[in-house]
């Protein structure tokens, strides 16, 4: 054992003594639970000026008449950023510190923002969105394993139940796409400059952010010698690759229907529903993707039998809606549909999740789920693309009713099968 690696181990021990005494365990049990907060808060807020172009895209589309085809991607190259930065600095933060990776991400989008303000023109949107997918891309998981270690903390490492770290994760993560086009829609159609005043707003409140996480605790122990950096892998293990497909397709299906909500629904309710409100637009993705946070909240306990179930049985009907909405038109139908599907999506995606990583052993989960994660991804960005190259040759009501008897095709061959996969595979354990 080197002499470098023994003083470090002294170091530790005279922490871990000093956490001991009962008056350091108290101060570092509320430091942890303030942490928690300031974590969660920053999760949510950065999430949410992922989406903060959402309710803007139609401004956007005004001033440099756009077409749709160009506004869906501006969206998807965010797609883009996400899925590089996962698999290259994603899983970082378990050899430099969780701290060492939010606090940059956070000011990832604070540089976001300032091309978007700087640099409006469709370079520059293009650019501010790659950079704001990368800063998502090293928020995800680094913000949730930060959220699991600091309630873990908070009990000075006593076995405790992660499911309320796992929930306020899931509420940061998803309600916070859907809080930044609330925000940013309320402030387009309110404040003045409704292009600039959004991201100023949000990058202020990521700059003092960065500042409360930079102060809080660190959970993750640097590993001495510290390891060789290695882009994330994936694998798929032989034998679980049809139940792995299967589960990513359902993973692409949600996410698909996320992308609209994202990208072309402001586009949808000011051309077909003739709603010009900003306000509104931001308020429909939040309905969307609030009621999908809630949804995995309510069946965080089920399994994934039980989520595969009640997520199509709640996506399909708010599809339907959804288009009835744009057809009739009705904006309360366009609504609830959003809702609807916004619950069925967050269900299908959350329990094509767990399907995909059960196909594997611990050691290799990781490596499993983040090819789910690039097909998610893809679902989240190629679709929608594909959606605003056929609003081109036909209405968007039109092309939106055959989106939706894709994914409700899709959805029902795919769910189908991963039960029929999940029976197979709970039998053979079982006779194991």
């Amino acid at each position: 054992m080197s002499s470098a690696t023994t003083e470090v181990d002294r170091v530790r021990a005279g922490h871990r003594a000093r956490a001991g005494h009962p008056a350091h365990a108290l101060l570092r049990s509320r430091h942890h639970a303030w942490g928690f907060w300031v974590a969660a808060l920053a999760f949510l807020v950065n999430m949410g000026f992922s989406a903060v172009p959402t309710p803007l895209y139609v401004l956007y589309q005004q001033r440099d008449h756009f077409s749709t085809i160009m506004v869906t991607v501006v969206y998807a190259v965010y797609a883009v950023g996400v899925i590089g930065s996962l698999f290259l600095g994603g899983h970082v933060s378990d050899w430099v510190g969780r701290k060492r990776v939010f606090v940059p991400a956070l000011l990832v989008n604070v540089a976001s923002g300032l091309i978007f303000l700087f640099a409006p023109s469709l370079p520059g949107l293009l650019v501010a969105r790659v950079i704001c997918g990368i800063s998502i891309g090293l928020t995800t998981a680094t913000a949730t394993a930060y959220l699991g270690e600091l309630h873990a903390g908070v009990f000075g490492g006593k076995a405790v139940s992660p499911r309320r770290a796992q929930v306020v994760a899931t509420a940061a993560n998803l309600g916070g796409i859907g809080f930044g086009p609330l925000v940013a829609g309320f402030l387009a159609q309110y404040a003045p400059q409704p292009l600039r005043v959004p991201y100023i707003v949000f990058g202020i409140v990521l700059l003092v952010l960065a500042v409360l996480v930079a102060a809080s605790p660190e959970t993750a122990e640097r590993p001495v010698p510290a390891p060789r950096w290695r882009s994330q892998r994936v694998a798929v293990p032989a034998h679980a690759r049809r139940m792995f497909f299967v589960a990513t397709a359902a993973g692409v299906a949600a996410f698909a229907v996320y992308g609209v909500f994202n990208s072309l629904a402001p586009t949808f309710l000011a051309g077909t529903l003739h709603q010009n409100s900003h306000a509104v637009a931001g308020l429909v993705a939040f309905a969307a993707f609030a009621a999908g946070a809630v949804a995995q909240i309510a069946l965080s306990r089920a399994g994934v039998v039980l989520t595969l179930r009640v997520g199509p049985l709640l996506l399909i009907p708010g599809l339907a809606l959804l288009t009835g909405g744009m057809w009739l038109p009705s904006l309360a139908m366009f609504i609830a549909g959003g809702v609807l599907t916004g619950a069925g999506g967050g269900l299908v995606f959350r329990g094509a999740l767990a399907a995909a990583g059960s196909t594997a052993p611990p050691e290799a989960r990781a490596e499993v789920l983040a090819g789910y994660f690039l097909g998610a991804y893809v679902g989240l960005s190629v679709p929608v693309v594909g959606l605003g190259i056929a609003t081109q040759y036909a209405s968007a009501r039109s092309v939106m009713l055959v989106f939706v008897v894709l994914v409700a095709v899709a959805l029902v061959l795919c769910i189908r099968a991963l039960r029929g996969e999940h029976a197979k595979q709970t039998e053979q354990t079982q006779h194991n």
